[in-house]
């Protein structure tokens, strides 16, 4: 828990979640429940770290590598077989969400990783969208669903997902208003997808990836580049080329940062090294997200907050210009951002006028 005297206005700064991995929100207690729920056998005799889910939690807390991690990911997603598995799993989600403060969320979910297993994708879909909308009811939080692309996978096989009848139909009705590129990084440059965002352009999609956090800052580049992305999720790499940071502070791509994340992935070894500073400085817009928060200690948006706050000691205009860039940066209504908007000042008011008296 954050110990900082600003953790009530942490907590209270309406937040954006702009990179969340809905599969990666699956706690090891739920895991464990689907798994019996649905008579899916954990790999227990051949990892210990499946006898339970403490131990489990325990073994998550020692990655080694995105691929270390991403290999728990996939064993984890082999439990959610039907609609109901799919809106327990997003609803936990929400329900951590609106503890933590999130007004909006846009949540990736990995299709092809579930029609492998014979999973529809309407049965995904579903299920997640089922918990959307109680979301919205219940809890006032708006959001917009993100398909993300295995950049580990086959190119073809990409191109042939993103075909689907299905999928093209969750397109049209807006169910789906984007796609993204995640998984492993190196060796999958972002220029292999390049038709694949070319078709998606031609749809009007909003355009996203993952790029810049195990690869390198010229990955950003092609993103932009060759996928004519308008967001970049991660992106922690970028500082390492000044003309590229300031051409993204003229354009105002949007980057997706994860801080505890990066830690817990090795990519970088404390929040401390992570260039929140520089890119507050440069004017680059950023939001901060949880990632796969199931996985990196349970650590949902409002701790990422706290280890910012911690390591930067920012003040209230230093986070309500990356609160603000993150409502602006958003693919909701503008009626949306502009309501998040008006919140965000009267939070900083408020606080402002409290520590005055």
């Amino acid at each position: 828990m954050c110990q900082s005297p600003f953790h009530p206005f942490l907590h209270a700064l309406p937040k954006c979640e702009h990179h969340l991995h809905i599969e990666g929100a699956l706690t090891p207690t739920l895991l464990f429940a689907l798994a019996a729920k649905n008579n899916v056998t954990l790999p227990s005799e051949e990892d210990a770290a499946f006898s339970s889910p403490a131990q489990l939690e325990q073994r998550y807390k020692h990655f080694t590598s995105l691929d270390d991690f991403l290999s728990y990911y996939y064993i984890g997603m082999s439990v959610l077989v039907t609609e109901s598995d799919f809106e327990a799993l997003a609803w936990d989600y929400f329900t951590h969400a609106s503890a933590d403060g999130v007004a909006h969320a846009e949540i990736f979910f990995d299709p092809q990783a579930h029609l492998c297993r014979g999973v529809a994708y309407d049965t995904v879909l579903s299920g997640i969208s089922a918990a959307r909308t109680r979301a919205r009811a219940e809890l006032a939080i708006t959001s917009e669903l993100i398909c993300c692309f295995l950049r580990h996978l086959p190119v073809p096989e990409t191109r042939t997902t993103f075909e689907r009848a299905d999928l093209q139909a969750s397109l049209l009705r807006g169910d789906v208003i984007g796609i993204g590129l995640d998984s492993s990084e190196k060796d999958f440059p972002p220029e292999l997808f390049k038709d694949l965002y070319e078709r998606a352009a031609s749809l009007q999609l909003k355009l996203t990836a993952h790029a810049g956090e195990e690869g390198p800052a010229t990955y950003i580049r092609t993103a932009l580049d060759d996928l004519h992305v308008g967001r970049i999720d991660h992106g922690i790499r970028l500082a390492e080329d000044s003309a590229l940071l300031q051409r993204v502070a003229r354009e105002k791509i949007l980057l997706s940062v994860c801080p505890i994340s990066n830690v817990f992935l090795r990519c970088v070894s404390s929040i401390s090294e992570l260039p929140i500073r520089q890119f507050l400085d440069a004017g680059v817009p950023f939001s901060i997200n949880s990632d796969d928060p199931a996985y990196f200690g349970g650590n949902y948006i409002l701790q990422n907050f706290c280890a910012v706050q911690e390591a930067f000691d920012l003040s209230v205009a230093d986070w309500t210009t990356i609160c603000e860039a993150s409502i602006r940066g958003s693919w909701c209504s503008s009626e949306r951002r502009d309501e998040m908007s008006r919140a965000l000042e009267t939070v900083a008011q408020e606080f402002d006028a409290m520590r005055q008296t």
